[in-house]
């Protein structure tokens, strides 16, 4: 497929999921558990899950974590997953994880955080720290490649777990040898292109973003959650580990993607931007070239050597 006909058959996807979410309940207007009962149904606009019979469940310092090991491992990958710190499990993204688990020889421990609005900030990220701190037990001591990220929230997640290392336990973050960041959020008092995006419901949509961040960080005040713990836009982002972003243009959360790599590069740090013309959030769940090629490159840059 050429890039002419990658971008239509992109622009068509976001047709049919505009059209598809115009039908469906607004995720914002139910309670979490009905979201989260069908997507797990495969009744949403995300496509239906496929749980690997291969992945096991363990517990990484006292967090569930769902593990997808390949055969002749040379490294470990801690994965964070998405879903507006709300809705999303570490089940839930089998397919896309085995093939990074196949194509980089990692093991993918991909960890079950607390979800809001049920467990509320810090509760998510405490959950991240504590896997991590063990992750690193795990699998610090030999000559394996150690990577982590995740994608939206989970990628949020994975920079304030890389932050929480290095600033609450001494721990260089560059122990990690790569990030790996896909549309994440980095700011929750919003982007510009956050703010710019209007009422258009493309996986998300303005009242859903402030759904989401509400119930994370509850009754807290723009200037509360401008903490980097909450919002690592603003955290001092010296030493960390090289990065990968990659966010699709029609994404509401664009410039937040397009700020922390500019600043992830200016503090020193290794940063790679891509970009995937007209994609939207959540691209890379999709059955399009698009997310091919991001799934391509992603691998490529998880399986660098150190």
């Amino acid at each position: 497929m050429n890039d002419a006909e990658m971008l239509a058959e992109t622009r068509a996807l976001n047709d049919e999921l505009e059209t598809l979410l115009a039908q469906l309940p607004k995720v914002h207007e139910v309670p979490p558990e009905v979201t989260r009962r069908a997507r797990r149904e495969g009744r949403g606009a995300l496509p239906t899950p496929v749980f690997l019979e291969q992945a096991r469940a363990e517990e990484l310092g006292g967090v569930p974590v769902r593990v997808l090991e390949p055969p002749d491992s040379v490294g470990a990958f801690l994965h964070i997953h998405g879903g507006g710190w709300t809705i999303g499990g570490a089940d839930m993204q089998d397919l896309v994880l085995w093939r990074l688990a196949e194509a980089t020889g990692l093991i993918v421990t991909s960890v079950e955080y607390r979800l809001a609005p049920e467990h509320p900030y810090p509760a998510g990220p405490d959950d991240c720290e504590a896997a991590a701190l063990a992750f690193l037990d795990r699998h610090g001591g030999g000559a394996g490649r150690m990577v982590i990220g995740g994608e939206s929230a989970g990628a949020h997640l994975a920079v304030v777990t890389l932050l929480r290392l290095r600033d609450r336990h001494g721990i260089s973050p560059r122990a990690f040898a790569a990030a790996n960041l896909v549309f994440g959020v980095y700011d929750l008092t919003g982007t510009p292109s956050r703010h710019l995006w209007g009422e258009r419901d493309l996986v998300l949509s303005s009242p859903l973003m402030d759904w989401f961040a509400d119930n994370f960080v509850p009754g807290m005040p723009d200037r509360e959650r401008r903490a980097p713990d909450i919002s690592p836009l603003f955290a001092d982002l010296r030493d960390l580990p090289p990065a990968l972003f990659s966010c699709g243009t029609m994404d509401p959360l664009l410039d937040d993607s397009l700020f922390m790599e500019a600043r992830w590069r200016a503090a020193g740090n290794g940063a790679r931007l891509s970009l995937w013309r007209d994609a939207p959030h959540a691209y890379t769940v999709y059955p399009v070239e698009v997310a091919r090629r991001s799934l391509a490159e992603q691998a490529e840059f998880l399986g660098l050597p150190p």
